[in-house]
């Protein structure tokens, strides 16, 4: 299987950190977000990862190069300036990605997560399996409910957050307009209502990158486990 990290974001959240350094390359505990990602999808068996980028994007190459050093081959997936959003950034790398299911991790999250394990779920065809979390304090009204493993609207009562990883058909990407920007959420909504969205709780560790104070958090619970 292979795995995209996606990494194109301009990362408004963290200015002035992503001003002249993009979010996948700020540190954490002593090493690069997106870093973390990657030797840990080296240590479950993953061997192909597509980067996409865009805001300082050359950085991101020259940081990673080929991913030699993780025993990864890495291939990256530019996109033009302001990006194309999720579900445009992926539609633009399936050439790249095959016709398989593939794993997708947003570059800004950290996540405990044991990849191996996750990617042996079965994905839906023409749809995805995604990794849910409890809801963090900063998004108290979650994304989606689960009704055993299938993924259905959020309820009001028990709601989840999606962690920014996920288990993708191609298929889900099909009618995705080249090249133009599009959010995941309408692709995954779609996907709820042809009953082919399932998903699992993960009860371990996740932090949504997002705020300066969140990454220095991060950083300094990690330099000190």
């Amino acid at each position: 299987m292979k795995a995209m990290i996606l990494a194109a974001g301009r990362g408004e959240r963290m200015r002035p950190l992503t001003d002249h350094t993009p979010k996948p390359l700020l540190l954490a505990g002593g090493k690069p977000l997106i870093v973390w990602h990657l030797e840990k999808l080296a240590a479950a068996g993953f061997r192909e990862v597509i980067v996409n980028h865009a805001h300082l994007g050359e950085q991101i190459e020259q940081t990673l190069g080929r991913g030699a050093q993780w025993g990864l081959t890495i291939a990256y997936s530019p996109e033009p300036p302001g990006a194309l959003e999720t579900a445009g950034g992926i539609a633009r790398a399936l050439p790249q990605l095959g016709v398989d299911p593939f794993l997708v991790v947003n570059g800004d999250v950290f996540c405990d997560v044991d990849f191996a394990a996750f990617a042996r779920h079965a994905c839906p065809p023409a749809g995805a399996h995604l990794l849910l979390v409890d809801n963090p304090a900063h998004h108290g009204g979650g994304d989606f409910s689960l009704s055993g493993e299938r993924i259905i609207p959020a309820n009001g009562e028990q709601t989840l957050t999606y962690a920014g990883i996920g288990l993708f058909s191609p298929t889900l990407f099909r009618d995705v307009p080249p090249d133009q920007p599009l959010k995941l959420r309408p692709l995954l909504d779609a996907a709820i209502a042809a009953g082919t969205l399932s998903g699992e709780r993960h009860a371990g560790r996740w932090v949504d990158v997002g705020t300066p104070q969140r990454l220095a958090e991060l950083d300094l619970e990690l330099r000190t486990a």
